[in-house]
């Protein structure tokens, strides 16, 4: 599963985030997380807790914004939300789409106490 490297990644990305502000506790982590990642929230929010015990962001709740994947279409340039990496244009049935937002895992914000 690989949701716990990823939980690891966030809870380390938040803890130096936080200590390179003066923060000691993190309270809350938001992510935001694209459909095409490949992510399932669920076991995100699982292994966060897991991987955030024993650390700065241990108890810290993790909100989980997902991001709708869209492409671009090679053939008519229109801009088009999609379900999958497989896909048509919906206004052309072009083959060529060039995803443009729906992959991205990043995060947001913390908020932490001092």
């Amino acid at each position: 599963m690989h949701e716990m490297s990823l939980a690891m990644s966030i809870v380390e990305i938040a803890s130096n985030a936080a200590r390179s502000q003066g923060g000691k506790i993190i309270n809350h982590v938001e992510v935001e997380v694209g459909s095409l990642a490949g992510v399932m929230e669920e076991a995100l929010s699982f292994c966060f807790a897991a991987a955030a015990q024993d650390s700065i962001a241990a108890g810290a709740t993790l909100k989980i914004i997902p991001v709708a994947a869209k492409a671009r279409c090679a053939d008519c340039g229109e801009i088009q939300p999609i379900d999958s990496f497989f896909d048509n244009c919906p206004r052309c049935q072009g083959h060529q789409l060039e995803i443009i937002q729906g992959r991205e895992l990043h995060v947001l914000s913390i908020i932490v106490d001092e």
